[in-house]
């Protein structure tokens, strides 16, 4: 039976169909972290060394553009993840995530998880299905919302 940290990770949304092994190397990695309302997650150009699965609260990932304010492309909560830099070089954040309200999360270290990547590249292969389509969705919301902040009506 699956317990702890094994059990949290392998019963979020984004892990739920995994195998036992895989799910205990990626708990390997993990530990619990909790963000205060208005704390910031990451910004934009700081090292990608952590990704994080939300379990309770939501977070506004936002982009900033000299001279502007921080302007929101997505919303995430519980159940969804935040942070899919860490998977490419150079692993840095593209944006900025805030915590709307109190966040509690998993904190997967990226640095250990693309250690084991490396090693178990089957491991590495399903990371990448799994976080190429997050990425997509990501970029495509955030195009959309610039559509909507720099478009001029026809």
């Amino acid at each position: 039976m699956i317990e702890g940290m094994e059990k949290i990770v392998g019963e979020h949304r984004f892990f739920a169909d995994l195998n036992t092994p895989t799910i205990e190397l990626i708990a390997g990695c993990a530990r619990n972290v909790v963000f205060q309302a208005g704390e910031y997650l990451f910004h934009t150009g700081d090292p990608a060394d952590e990704f994080y699965l939300i379990r309770h609260g939501r977070v506004a990932l936002e982009v900033v553009a000299p001279g502007r304010s921080a302007v929101t492309f997505q919303t995430v909560g519980p159940d969804e993840l935040v942070g899919v830099s860490w998977l490419l070089p150079p692993y840095r954040w593209m944006h900025e995530t805030r915590a709307i309200d109190t966040v509690r999360a998993i904190g997967i270290d990226a640095k250990c998880l693309r250690r084991k990547c490396d090693a178990d590249h089957d491991l590495g292969y399903d990371m990448m299905m799994r976080f190429v389509p997050l990425l997509v969705s990501r970029l495509q919301a955030t195009r959309m919302q610039l559509l909507d902040v720099y478009g001029k009506p026809a």
